[in-house]
């Protein structure tokens, strides 16, 4: 472990490997196509290939092909044994001068209990998919959670398509407007206790830093927006993506918050956001 961890280091030295990296921490446990990771960091192909190959010789990626696409995640494992090398080396396994400076709002094996959970939906327009969290999870449990929803890059108005089908759900769609990220980065922005992105396009982004360490997690799912075909068409793919979301909701409103540790409900999201099927595993 002496002899390869110099090696991850030095790697990861390079700003654009980390930055692959990262993002593929980011999307954890999410295996991502070259193409979009290529696009998403401005890389060439070849460049790509090459940046992605040292991370594989140190054991830091792994690849995987599906038809002909290639995909790549973060070798959990490896990363968690250099992060550990450098507290235990390092720091001499003292806590007290490594950790952040920050402290998780949601730790430990018990959680607060006497007031709403902030939750955060992010995708790159907030015309759709993070509008139909924001709308889904309020109206399930609006006594349990203050849910909010924002872009990385805002429409001028909510998608059409997506406001007809939360009328015919019967949500409240009145009060509902795309919003920026921006809006929850300034001082009086509530302290979130958890953030999900919807898209992959604003997962790919570099994330914000939210204060408090809130529980993050990817549940990415296609972009209705995109479809082509008739207005029929158009109106099945907003009422599938509406459909897995609200899957996602009830699972994520049936998990027992006041009793599963941090380590145990970041699992249970990640593992909502690979599947499609109501209801979660604690």
């Amino acid at each position: 472990m002496e002899q390869v961890i110099p090696h991850r280091l030095a790697t990861l030295g390079h700003p654009q490997r980390l930055a692959l990296f990262r993002l593929l921490m980011r999307r954890y446990p999410d295996r991502v196509p070259a193409t979009e990771l290529a696009q998403a960091l401005g890389l060439k192909p070849n460049t790509l290939s090459t940046y992605v190959g040292a991370l594989m010789q140190v054991g830091l990626v792994t690849q995987e092909r599906v038809g002909t696409s290639l995909r790549y995640a973060v070798d959990l494992t490896a990363a968690r044994d250099t992060i550990n090398y450098l507290l235990i080396d390092c720091c001499r396994g003292r806590p007290e001068i490594c950790t952040p400076n920050t402290t998780p709002s949601i730790h430990g094996n018990a959680l607060m209990t006497d007031r709403k959970f902030n939750v955060l939906f992010i995708c790159t327009g907030n015309s759709a998919r993070s509008i139909f969290a924001e709308s889904i999870l309020r109206d399930l449990a609006e006594d349990r959670f203050n849910v909010y929803s924002a872009g990385t890059r805002p429409q001028s108005q909510l998608n059409p398509f997506a406001v007809e089908v939360l009328k015919q759900k019967g949500h409240d769609v009145s009060q509902l407007r795309s919003k920026s990220v921006s809006e929850f980065q300034a001082e009086d922005a509530p302290a979130f206790d958890f953030v999900f992105t919807v898209c992959n396009q604003a997962a790919n982004e570099e994330c914000p830093t939210w204060p408090g360490q809130p529980i993050t997690a990817h549940w990415g799912l296609p972009d209705p927006v995109k479809v082509e075909g008739s207005d029929a068409e158009k109106s099945l793919a907003f009422q599938q993506a509406y459909g897995t979301l609200r899957n996602r909701m009830l699972g994520f409103t049936s998990l027992p918050l006041t009793s599963l540790d941090r380590v145990s409900l970041q699992k249970a999201l990640d593992d909502a956001g690979q599947t499609d099927k109501e209801g979660f595993s604690a």
